[in-house]
């Protein structure tokens, strides 16, 4: 019993300060709803990015994945690029999440290892982590945040010109590319338990 109230409780204390920190920039530092809101986004996705690497489930880590993607998608609106939002849902929650969780589920079998080969490789995975954190850091650090004083706007039909009239070749190389994933997928799911490999 307490072993499941520890990380219910430890949730509600990460969702308690992340909405408090929001509620602090409205009121104390009188930032804009867009800032609070964009806060909120960025900390659901990093939370849901953390599930994904840590979760033991692999199910519950491709749902984990699509909230990632979903918050990403907010934050693309919010930013001003409305066509981005929309694209990341289409394309990366209705295909290529839906896509992995159906050939995660069509390929799993009962008589799989208790440990998944990810989850064996903990420690170098956490030093790489941690080489790419403070490299990043650095690279934010070195930055010169001043350039740009407000928020881009890109229309939507501006946009949507740009895509569909200069980089339609690439867009189409794209679309090949998934129908390749997904008759890997049948592919796969399709495949005898004794035949070949």
């Amino acid at each position: 019993m307490r072993a499941k109230i520890v990380p219910i409780l430890l949730a509600l204390v990460v969702v308690g300060a992340v909405l408090g920190i929001a509620a602090l920039m409205l009121v104390a530092l009188g930032q804009d709803w867009e800032d609070a809101l964009f806060w909120i986004l960025a900390a659901v996705m990093l939370g849901a990015g953390l599930l994904v690497v840590t979760m033991k489930d692999i199910i519950r880590c491709g749902l984990a994945m699509i909230v990632c993607f979903m918050a990403l998608a907010g934050i693309y609106v919010l930013m001003g690029a409305p066509l981005l939002g929309a694209a990341q849902v289409i394309v990366y929650i209705g295909a290529i999440s839906v896509l992995v969780l159906f050939a995660i589920m069509l390929t799993q079998t009962k008589d799989a290892p208790s440990r998944l080969v990810f989850q064996t490789q903990a420690v170098p995975a956490a030093i790489a982590a941690v080489v790419v954190a403070v490299l990043i850091a650095l690279a934010v650090a070195a930055t010169d945040w001043g350039e740009l004083g407000e928020r881009v706007r890109l229309a939507t039909a501006d946009m949507s010109k740009v895509l569909f009239r200069d980089f339609v070749f690439p867009f189409e190389i794209v679309s090949v590319l998934l129908l390749a994933a997904v008759i890997g997928g049948v592919f796969l799911a399709k495949r005898e338990p004794g035949g070949p490999s």
